[in-house]
């Protein structure tokens, strides 16, 4: 499918771009930014911000719509989590975004990384923010009350489609299972704000929209995510359909309306993209 005029962005200045990735190369490190194909990659590169993606770059799941390479990842780094916070530190971050590989191969699907991650940071950067956006751990308690304990500013944790196309989209995932981590979450620890995120784009409809906006609702999501799927790779699930911006617009009040606190609907929106913006919404309100 031929893109439509709303999907044109402005490329950033090569130089601007060039720091972080200098930064990343220097302390060997992934972000979802490149592993994932990001189409925001170079504005947020150039605003000099990333997502950093911890436990390696191979995933143990294939899900649909990712370009992050699956296969059997390699054991994970106990250097990585002060690498990272070095990384924070250069870049001068007030605000950071750590995600990672699903790693179904590990007993608590990565959660100590997590865990060791942010206190690395915290040590090193007393006064930066943390949101970690972070796998289903295959719905292990345990697991997520691991990443929980270290306080983090933001939970998030991606819905990524309605549950009618998981089969297709998500096929090792589980939707209820992904409610009932954000719903864990909120019950557990009340004061840390949670959030997620889905893509349109798949085949999906109006009201299948609105189910899954009431459904993260009801487990107490706090901020909320739509994008635009754009397919990665040539292997990858086709765009079925390109959302127009005015229906984004429609997602996002009613989002407002049913009480999340704040929503970024567009075509370019991904779950880190202006991560810190969304975050500031919280000490105004």
């Amino acid at each position: 499918m031929r893109k439509p005029p709303w999907l044109k962005k402005r490329i950033p200045p090569l130089r601007d771009v060039e720091k972080v990735r200098s930064i990343l190369k220097q302390t060997d490190l992934h972000t979802v930014c490149q592993e994932a194909r990001c189409p925001n990659l170079a504005e947020c590169f150039a605003g000099g911000t990333a997502t950093f993606l911890i436990l390696g770059r191979v995933c143990t799941r294939d899900c649909g719509f990712c370009a992050v390479e699956r296969g059997v990842p390699a054991p994970p780094d106990e250097a990585e989590p002060g690498r990272v916070s070095q990384a924070v530190r250069k870049m001068g971050l007030h605000y950071v975004v750590i995600t990672s590989v699903t790693r179904d191969d590990l007993p608590d699907g990565g959660a100590s990384s997590f865990a060791k991650t942010i206190r690395a940071i915290r040590a090193l950067n007393s006064k930066t923010k943390v949101e970690v956006l972070i796998p289903d751990f295959k719905g292990d308690q345990d697991s997520l009350k691991t990443v929980l304990e270290e306080w983090p500013e933001i939970l998030n944790h991606n819905i990524e489609t309605i549950p009618r196309l998981y089969p297709r989209v998500r096929p090792l995932a589980d939707y209820k299972r992904s409610l009932n981590l954000l719903k864990t979450s909120k019950d557990d620890y009340p004061h840390i704000a949670t959030k997620s995120g889905f893509m349109l784009g798949f085949g999906e409809t109006r009201d299948e929209v609105l189910e899954v906006l009431q459904d993260l609702r009801e487990v107490g999501c706090d901020f909320l995510t739509i994008g635009q799927y754009l397919q990665p790779r040539q292997d990858r699930l086709p765009v079925i359909r390109f959302i127009p911006p005015e229906e984004f617009e429609e997602y996002k009040r009613v989002g407002e309306t049913m009480g999340f606190r704040a929503v970024a609907s567009g075509p370019f929106v991904r779950s880190s993209f202006h991560a810190a913006q969304m975050f500031e919404t919280i000490e105004v309100q």
